[in-house]
């Protein structure tokens, strides 16, 4: 208590506790606040009680003569009284309850599980992992771990990253099929009107859009590599054909367009 503070000290903007929320929601509060300016320990001790209010603060003041002999026991005590206010914890075993549906796109999972991950207090890596590989649903991705492990969890959601947005780029091819079909039956069933071609209003087909976060050669390469699709047959190559430019999907080169009449 007798630790100098800095004539530069001013204190950090932080609610004071009353002793009804999570105490250690509160402590990971003011450690942020405090790193800032001081992180020694005694300091940490002496300002803590600033941040204090009502029922905590009396607590604070009735503990014995020094009885405190650094911050983590300051931290033990503090936890341990007012552990009644914290809230449920989950554990590890939260993560074997969660399952990637069978219509289920990778995107909500991974979003899903991350929320559940991210309330796990001390959540190892390597079980978070083991979790997410056996809990995903049969597919590309989850044939994708088999064939090839990852080192760490950052990894395999770097990888996941990429088969999502392959997902949900077949996701809108296929749905763009559907709707061209629906518009054929509808076109076939109008009558054509005499005299005048029939006109289509321009408008997007979609109001909504995935936005990619790579360019369609690197989406292409990565579905190759993870054998998402197929490529066409490799046709005869015509002799009048730009040999700097070659089409990884037709497996051939790209003709050069005749400018000109």
């Amino acid at each position: 208590m007798e630790v100098p503070l800095s004539s530069t000290w001013l204190n950090p903007t932080l609610d004071k506790y009353d002793g009804f929320t999570d105490p250690d929601g509160h402590v990971d509060a003011y450690l942020t606040q405090i790193n800032l300016y001081n992180a020694e320990d005694a300091l940490l001790c002496r300002v803590f009680p600033t941040f204090l209010k009502g029922a905590t603060l009396s607590w604070f003041t009735r503990l014995p003569a020094r009885s405190i002999d650094c911050f983590d026991t300051l931290v033990v005590k503090f936890g341990a009284q007012f552990t009644t206010s914290c809230p449920h914890h989950l554990t590890s075993i939260a993560l074997v309850n969660i399952r990637q549906e069978k219509t289920e796109s990778l995107r909500t999972f991974m979003d899903r599980f991350g929320k559940v991950a991210l309330n796990i207090r001390n959540l190892c890596p390597e079980v978070a992992m083991h979790h997410m590989v056996t809990t995903l649903k049969p597919g590309p991705f989850s044939d994708s771990l088999c064939m090839q492990l990852t080192a760490n969890l950052d990894e395999l959601t770097h990888r996941a990253t990429k088969f999502m947005q392959l997902e949900e780029l077949r996701e809108f091819h296929a749905k763009a099929q559907v709707l061209e079909e629906l518009k054929k039956k509808v076109d076939k069933g109008r009558p054509m009107p005499s005299g005048r071609p029939r006109d289509f209003p321009k408008s997007p087909r979609f109001t909504r859009y995935t936005p990619l976060t790579a360019d369609r050669s690197r989406i292409l390469e990565e579905a190759l590599n993870a054998n998402l699709m197929t490529t066409p047959k490799r046709t005869t190559t015509s002799p009048n054909v730009d040999q700097t430019k070659h089409c990884r999907y037709h497996h051939n080169f790209i003709q050069r367009r005749i400018v000109g009449p």
